[in-house]
């Protein structure tokens, strides 16, 4: 779904970087791609915890590279780029959002614009 949004406004996720699970340490299996056509297998089951954290490009270049400082990553094409992430976890009745903004529901996704932080 998210590599589809994104295609549909001219915009690539980048393949270098997944969600994880989270468990007794904090990246951790299992791997989720962000992007379609990816070799991910699984199930997800009540109590698994994961990210969903993708990074968009502007454009059709889904290649990232990083600056010597070995943490800051950047579209190898100079493109503006923009990552966010969101914390779940599988329960017995679906999922919850765990990084949800207060107030907000933890079972559903909302979009607000006047929520965005410019």
């Amino acid at each position: 779904a998210i590599s589809h949004v994104a295609a549909s406004n001219n915009c690539s996720v980048v393949r270098g970087y997944c969600g994880h699970g989270i468990g007794e340490l904090f990246h951790t299996a299992p791997n989720v791609p962000h992007y379609k056509k990816n070799k991910a297998v699984g199930i997800m089951k009540p109590g698994h915890t994961f990210t969903v954290e993708p990074m968009i490009n502007l454009g059709s270049r889904w290649e990232d590279t990083s600056w010597p400082d070995d943490w800051t990553a950047v579209t190898r094409d100079g493109k503006r780029s923009a990552q966010f992430e969101h914390t779940f976890l599988v329960t017995d009745q679906g999922v919850e959002i765990l990084t949800a903004r207060q107030g907000r529901p933890r079972n559903e996704m909302i979009w607000e614009l006047d929520a965005v932080q410019r």
